[in-house]
C-alpha cells in the first residue's frame, strides 16, 4: 500500500501496480529501521554540484539531490551496508517529481530487480510499503511531473539487516589546518575508531563533502583567495555507517597578490520566488567579505514587488544592503521599478534616477537601466548622461554593468539594439562590461564595436545570471568566448589592485570556476 501525503496535509490512499512476485505488507514492523540514514549514494546525474545524492539522505529537510532537468529516465540509489530486508521506502519530492517511477533492489549495485512500479503520481510524500531484500535501494524515475527534473527533499528505507554492523565510528578528533596557499587548504586529523574498522573519511567544507580520503591528511584546492571556509570530517566503515561530525575548523586562503585589494562580488538574476540557490550564493558573499557588491539587474523575481524583495531578497543578499550598488532588470520594471526603489532607497536612485555612478580606488563604475533602450532602440536621456558622465570621469579604470548584454552566447543572443550603450563605453576605452538576462556565466575576450575580437582595442566583458534563479542550459559560444559554464549557481568575486584588476568565479560547492586576469586597465 502507497500512503499518500500531499503538499497541503491531507492524506489520501492510492494503489500502485505490483509486480506479482512481490506482496504489499502494510506498515513496517515495529522493530524495523531506518537503514539509509547518512549512507552512500549513487545518482544518474546532479543538476549541479550542490545537488549531491547525498543530500537526499543526510535527514536535513531543507537539503536536496535533483537531477538534470528535461531528461527521463534518472535515478538515486543507495548502498545500505548489507543485505537488509526492506520493508518501506519513503520519499519527500520537492516541486520538481516523479509522477512514474520504480522502486528497485540490487544485491551487487549493477544488476537490479523492479518491487514496484508507481504511476500516476502527484509529488509530495509518498510512503510505499512492500516486502523485499537486497544491499542497494534504487528510485528510478521514469516519467517527469514537471518541466524541470527530478528531486528529492528525503529518501529513507527502513527494514532489518540480520547480523548486520550498525555500530557507526567515532568523531575524528583534532582536526586541524596545517597549510594555505591563496587557493587550498591543507587539513590533519586524528583517526577515528570502529568496532570493526574504518574504511575512510568524508571531508566536509560548509556541510558539504569535498574529499574522501582513506587516511587522515586531506588538502582541498581550487578554492577562492583571501576566503574563509569551514571544515569538519566524519568516518565510515565498510556497511557504510557514518560516524559523527569532528569539531569545526576555519581557514582562510591566502589573497591573491600583494598590494591594497579591494574586493567587489558581481551577480544578477538572483532572488527567485521558488528555488532556494540565492541563499547558498549569500553564503558566499559571507565567505569573500566584499566590500562591494554590484548586481546586473533581476534582484528580484517575479515582478520586483516591494513584498516580494521582502520575503526573499531581504533574507539572503538583503543583509548586505548597505554595500551593495544594483542595477534594473526586466523584473524590476513589473512592477515599474516602484518596488526596487522602495527597497534600495538612495542607493538605487543616488540622484532621484534609476542610473547613477560611483567610484572606488582607481575605479569608475557605471550602473545603466537598460530596459528603455532594450525594448525601444532608444533612450536618448540616458545616453546623452552617460556619455557626459564618461567625459568627466577623472579615473583610470571604467567599469560598466547592466542587465541585458550586448554580446551574448546564451538563448537570447546578441542584440545589436544595445550598440549604442557598447559603443559610448568603447569610445571612452572602458575596460570591462559585467551583465545578466541570460542565466549562466560566460567571459568574453576584449571585443570590437562589431562583436569580432579586439585584442588591442576591445572592451572585456561577462555574464553573470548565476546569481539564483533557475539557470539556462541553451549556451552556444559564440566567436571571443574564453569561459563558460550553466550548471551551478555562484558569485563573481572581482578584485580591484591600483590600475589593474582580475577576477574568479566560485560556485556554490566553494569551487573556482574561472580565473582571469589580472587585466592592466587601458
Amino acid at each position: 500500500m502507497i500512503t499518500k501525503h500531499t503538499r497541503t496535509g491531507v492524506a489520501i490512499a492510492l494503489f500502485a501496480l505490483v509486480v506479482p512476485q512481490i506482496a504489499a505488507s502494510g506498515t513496517a514492523n515495529a522493530a524495523d529501521s531506518l537503514l539509509s540514514a547518512s549512507k552512500p549514494t549513487t545518482v544518474s546525474s546532479v543538476e549541479a554540484e550542490t545537488f549531491g545524492g547525498a543530500n537526499a539522505v543526510d535527514g536535513d529537510p531543507a537539503t536536496r539531490w535533483a537531477s538534470l532537468e528535461g531528461v527521463d529516465p534518472q535515478w538515486i540509489a543507495v548502498d545500505l551496508g548489507g543485505n537488509a530486508t526492506v520493508s518501506k521506502v519513503k520519499i519527500n519530492w520537492e516541486a520538481a517529481y516523479a509522477s512514474e517511477y520504480k522502486i528497485q533492489t540490487s544485491a551487487d549495485g549493477s544488476s537490479w530487480s523492479t518491487k514496484k512500479t508507481l504511476t500516476g503520481q502527484n509529488g509530495g510524500t509518498d510512503e510505499t510499503s512492500l516486502t523485499a531484500t537486497g544491499r542497494f535501494v534504487r528510485i528510478y524515475g521514469t516519467k517527469r511531473g514537471t518541466n524541470y527534473g527530478y528531486s528529492i527533499f528525503g529518501l529513507e528505507v527502513w527494514g532489518s539487516i540480520a547480523n548486520g554492523d550498525t555500530t557507526a565510528p567515532t568523531a575524528p578528533a583534532g582536526l586541524a589546518s596545517t597549510a594555505t596557499t591563496s587557493n587550498s587548504v591543507s587539513l590533519q586529523w586524528t583517526a577515528a575508531t570502529d568496532n570493526v574498522g574504518v574504511t575512510g573519511y568524508e571531508v566536509l567544507r560548509g556541510g558539504s563533502v569535498v574529499g574522501t580520503p582513506t587516511g587522515t591528511t586531506f588538502t582541498d584546492t581550487g578554492l577562492a583567495s583571501g576566503t574563509q571556509f569551514t571544515y569538519t570530517v566524519r568516518a565510515r566503515d565498510a556497511a557504510g555507517n557514518l560516524g559523527p561530525a569532528s569539531n569545526a575548523v576555519q581557514a582562510t586562503t591566502k589573497p591573491a597578490g600583494p598590494g591594497e585589494n579591494i574586493t567587489v562580488v558581481v551577480a544578477g538574476d538572483i532572488a527567485s520566488l521558488t528555488n532556494t540557490e540565492h541563499y547558498e550564493t549569500a553564503k558566499l558573499i559571507d565567505q569573500i567579505k566584499p566590500n562591494h557588491i554590484l548586481t546586473v539587474g533581476d534582484n528580484q523575481y517575479d515582478s520586483g514587488t516591494l513584498a516580494e524583495f521582502k520575503a526573499h531578497y531581504d533574507k539572503s543578499w538583503g543583509k548586505y544592503k548597505n554595500i551593495t550598488h544594483p542595477a534594473t532588470g526586466n523584473h524590476e520594471w513589473e512592477d515599474n521599478l516602484n518596488g526596487y526603489k522602495s527597497y534600495f532607497g538612495a542607493q538605487a536612485y543616488p540622484q532621484g534616477k534609476p542610473y547613477y555612478s560611483w567610484e572606488a580606488g582607481d575605479f569608475h563604475f557605471v550602473s545603466f537601466d537598460s530596459q528603455k533602450l532594450y525594448d525601444t532602440g532608444s533612450d536618448s536621456t540616458q545616453l546623452n548622461w552617460l556619455k557626459a558622465d564618461l567625459a568627466a570621469n577623472t579615473k583610470a579604470c571604467v567599469v560598466g554593468y547592466w542587465h541585458h548584454p550586448r554580446f551574448n552566447s546564451g538563448m537570447y543572443g546578441d542584440k545589436s539594439v544595445m550598440s549604442p550603450l557598447w559603443n559610448a563605453f568603447a569610445d571612452a576605452k572602458s575596460d570591462v562590461i559585467f551583465n545578466g538576462h541570460d542565466h549562466h556565466y560566460e567571459r568574453l575576450k576584449p571585443l570590437g564595436k562589431s562583436g569580432s575580437v579586439d585584442e588591442a582595442n576591445g572592451m572585456r566583458a561577462a555574464i553573470v545570471g548565476i546569481g539564483g534563479d533557475y539557470l539556462y542550459k541553451d549556451v552556444k559560444p559564440r566567436a571571443g568566448v574564453e569561459n563558460w559554464f550553466a550548471d551551478s549557481h555562484g558569485v563573481l568575486k572581482l578584485t580591484l589592485s591600483g590600475r589593474s584588476y582580475s577576477w574568479e568565479v566560485i560556485d556554490t560547492a566553494g569551487k573556482v570556476r574561472d580565473k582571469a586576469g589580472p587585466y592592466n586597465c587601458r
